[in-house]
């Protein structure tokens, strides 16, 4: 039987007003892979921040490695081998790869307080080669791809000794080949003897990887299941409560006139000679591999970078976009892929988010209507089902769930003809999915024009009425939704040319 290196016991934590966690279990085996579920809001974060030393637990008993524990700061965490791998990475991006494994911890000439380059540089080789990289440690960490840059901070949470790893949303920005090669380096520490939580919302990879599955529910302890002798179905049920009968409940509908053309779109080397259309009241997805050119198609709609040659129609009429006020008066509105940089203002409230878009409606000769103003709030709270006690609420509070639906309701309050979602569900429990499915849906049936830019293939075969997926900015493919199969689309994705139409 292997060791056991850490339970959690009735753990409780309480903020004014709210309980986060009530009565709370959860424990590790050392080489074990221990997923941690539940929908946004659930606790999973406020549990390893306990953990983890950032909030101290109400009540309650942590034991690791057999020995009760009181985990008041990080330091202390560090001191017991715990390490946590935020889902918004921690390093310095102006420091190399080894200032930044050994941050604090720098290796001295002897007792004086030069800096040892030579040892520090071996020691975080050593670490690299561990995880299979390649890589000098003196790179400066900015000029990395996040997936080196996960593997950097998983380099710094083996040189700390962790036997305890978390692992929060760890593929969230990773490419397909990033994924394989944590996923390699997931067994190689597991066959080391390293226990990982694992937090995320990608039920495909749980199932791949972990050993059991832990579901909280609104703060509270559903249960623990070996992950052989369950299924999705289970889990589900356990995260949200009831049976969600349909993951992608796309309805037909009759798409109605042409609402948006692109014929020939270049962008120097990122985009070259891209042409495809939407129809209003159609769901178009776009796929395709990271670097693609994806993101760059919905910025060049949007105006964030002008396109270098080629034509925007809508409604049949020559368009010219080169800044984003352009575009939003044209009837374009983009949920970026990045809510937390590119979507919201975190420090302000639900209500300002909402109304920064909606300005020109919301305000008179430059003073704001405040009643208008209230009444968007309150719509947009019950339409989209935000959970918050109030439009007041800071939105950096919110879970990610809601954060991104505030996002999704800033742009529906604009009325767009033209709707660009990308990655609208990235980091959103499953429940909360459904939801910004049926939004779409109901947006679909009253006419928008929605271009959904994902990563999951599933999702892009569950919900798009036809597909087109990119290769090294091209258009490799065009599917309708009877002839598209995950296999189509990552022929196509890898450079394969399917260019029929359905």
């Amino acid at each position: 039987m292997a060791e056991m290196l850490l339970e959690m016991k009735e753990i409780d934590k309480s903020f004014p007003g709210v309980k986060v966690l009530q009565n709370v279990q959860f424990s590790l085996y050392a080489g074990e892979l221990h997923a941690l579920m539940g929908e946004n809001g659930a606790g999973k974060s406020t549990l390893m921040k306990i953990l983890n030393g950032i909030y101290t637990k109400d009540s309650g008993t942590i034991i690791v490695k057999g020995k009760p524990e009181e985990i008041t700061s990080t330091k202390v965490a560090e001191g017991l081998g715990i390490s946590i791998i935020h889902q918004e990475l921690n390093l310095i991006p102006y420091l190399s790869v080894m200032e930044n494994i050994f941050l604090g911890r720098e290796f001295k000439h002897g007792k004086t307080p030069f800096v040892n380059w030579k040892k520090m540089r071996s020691e975080a080789e050593r670490y690299l080669k561990q995880l299979g990289m390649d890589l000098d440690p003196r790179t400066i960490v900015e000029e990395l791809s996040v997936g080196q840059q996960q593997m950097v901070e998983i380099a710094k949470a083996l040189s700390m000794q962790a036997d305890i790893l978390v692992l929060d949303e760890p593929t969230a920005a990773l490419t397909d080949r990033e994924i394989e090669k944590l996923f390699e380096v997931i067994a190689a520490l597991k066959a080391k003897g390293v226990g990982m939580i694992y937090i995320s919302h990608r039920m495909e990879e749980i199932f791949q990887i972990s050993d059991r599955i832990t579901v909280l529910r609104d703060g509270k302890y559903i249960g623990t299941r070996n992950t052989k002798e369950t299924d999705m179905d289970e889990l589900v049920r356990m995260m949200v409560g009831r049976d969600i009968n349909d993951r992608f409940p796309k309805i037909e509908i009759t798409p109605g006139e042409e609402r948006l053309r692109v014929e020939s779109m270049s962008l120097g080397q990122k985009l070259r000679d891209i042409s495809f259309s939407v129809r209003s009241g159609e769901i178009l997805g776009l796929a395709g591999l990271m670097g693609a050119g994806r993101t760059e198609v919905a910025k060049v709609l949007f105006g964030v970078t002008p396109a270098t040659h080629g034509k925007i129609l809508i409604d049949g009429k020559e368009t010219t976009i080169r800044k984003p006020i352009d575009a939003i008066g044209a009837g374009i509105a983009l949920v970026t892929e990045d809510r937390k940089h590119e979507g919201l203002i975190l420090s302000l409230s639900i209500r300002e988010n909402l109304s920064l878009p909606n300005l020109a409606t919301l305000s008179v000769s430059g003073f704001m209507k405040r009643k208008k103003e209230a009444v968007l709030s309150e719509e947009t709270i019950e339409k989209l089902h935000i959970r918050t006690p109030h439009a007041e609420q800071v939105v950096g509070a919110l879970s990610g769930g809601n954060q991104q639906k505030v996002v999704i309701g800033k742009w529906l309050a604009t009325k767009p003809k033209i709707l660009i979602l990308d990655e609208p569900t990235r980091g959103v429990d499953i429940g909360a999915k459904k939801e910004i499915y049926d939004l779409m849906n109901q947006l679909a049936k009253e006419g928008v024009a929605i271009i959904m830019i994902s990563s999951e293939l599933p999702e892009v075969l569950g919900m798009s009425d036809r597909i087109i997926v990119m290769h090294e900015g091209r258009v490799t493919a065009e599917l309708s939704r009877e002839e598209a199969t995950q296999e189509k689309i990552m022929h196509a994705a890898t450079g394969g040319e399917n260019r029929h139409a359905g």
